[in-house]
């Protein structure tokens, strides 16, 4: 519904005096008020682009962008939370990062942050903050972080019956936590996946998103070498994996310092997993 300008200011002081819920209008720390950004053609949002299922109907995998349309790459960090670590986060672990999130904001790098459910609702308001951000964007880590395939890392294995609905409950705990529009992209859990997972995501329409660079930064002490792994791996078009987890990843903000500047330095410009999918759309 499009409003006239006159009409803006008077709706707003209505609704502000009135004592509504839109704490947007007073609160400092408030988000935005939750309204899709305008497309640069149209004012309704457009699709997400995704990759169409392959051959058998299996899930489509991305790895990474176009090597040859200018010097893109994305970061990627996974908010890993397991459905079995409410006791950990009670007892004092911080699965979360706060201050990643706000190195990423104030070296203004776009993301893309692939969120368990468990970590939505372990951590609603942070869920919320990243996906009204339109800096980062917000996709399916799954809900419990269990394996989709057997010997994952010592994650515990979902069955085969579980795999779609544990996807499924991902998608409702990010929208209940306040994610408005969690994108239809999927990292699976470990990145162990096989063609028993490829067909259980494929109806959910999601596209499978895994990483040509390995950060390495889970359980890493050394800020210095993560950030060289990082700069010495990525290539146009890169995916880079890394981890937003304090926990589980201490040294990934600080490691990050390094790596942005320097990658900037190269002539590389940060972008979201979706418009490197979009890039390629056509060119596969």
């Amino acid at each position: 519904m499009i409003i006239q300008v006159r009409h803006v200011a008077a709706l707003c002081a209505l609704v502000c005096a009135a004592g509504a819920v839109l704490t947007a209008c007073g609160a400092p720390d408030a988000p935005p008020a939750a309204r899709p950004a305008p497309s640069a053609s149209s004012a309704a949002p457009s699709r997400p682009p995704t990759l169409a299922p392959g051959p058998a109907g299996l899930a489509r995998v991305f790895e990474h962008g176009l090597r040859t349309r200018g010097r893109t790459v994305a970061l990627t960090f996974d908010a890993d939370m397991t459905a079995d670590e409410g006791p950990r986060a009670e007892a004092g672990e911080r699965f979360d990062n706060p201050q990643l999130i706000a190195t990423l904001r104030r070296l203004k790098v776009p993301a893309t942050v692939f969120m368990t459910g468990r970590w939505a609702e372990e951590y609603p308001r942070q869920a919320r903050s990243i996906g009204r951000d339109p800096l980062f964007e917000v996709a399916n880590h799954s809900y419990s972080h269990y394996a989709f395939t057997g010997s994952c890392y010592g994650l515990p294995t979902l069955s085969v019956d579980r795999l779609r609905p544990d996807v499924e409950r991902a998608y409702t705990a990010l929208r209940r936590a306040g994610v408005p529009n969690a994108m239809p992209y999927f990292r699976f859990p470990g990145g162990c996946y096989d063609r028993q997972a490829l067909k259980a995501l494929a109806p959910t329409g999601a596209t499978a998103v895994q990483w040509d660079v390995v950060s390495g930064d889970a359980f890493a002490t050394d800020a210095d070498a993560v950030a060289r792994q990082v700069l010495d791996g990525v290539r146009p078009g890169s995916v880079v994996v890394m981890h937003c987890t304090r926990s589980a990843a201490p040294v990934t903000e600080r490691a990050l310092r390094t790596i942005v500047p320097e990658l900037r330095a190269k002539g590389f410009r940060f972008v979201k997993v979706s418009q490197l999918i979009g890039a390629t759309s056509g060119h596969r």
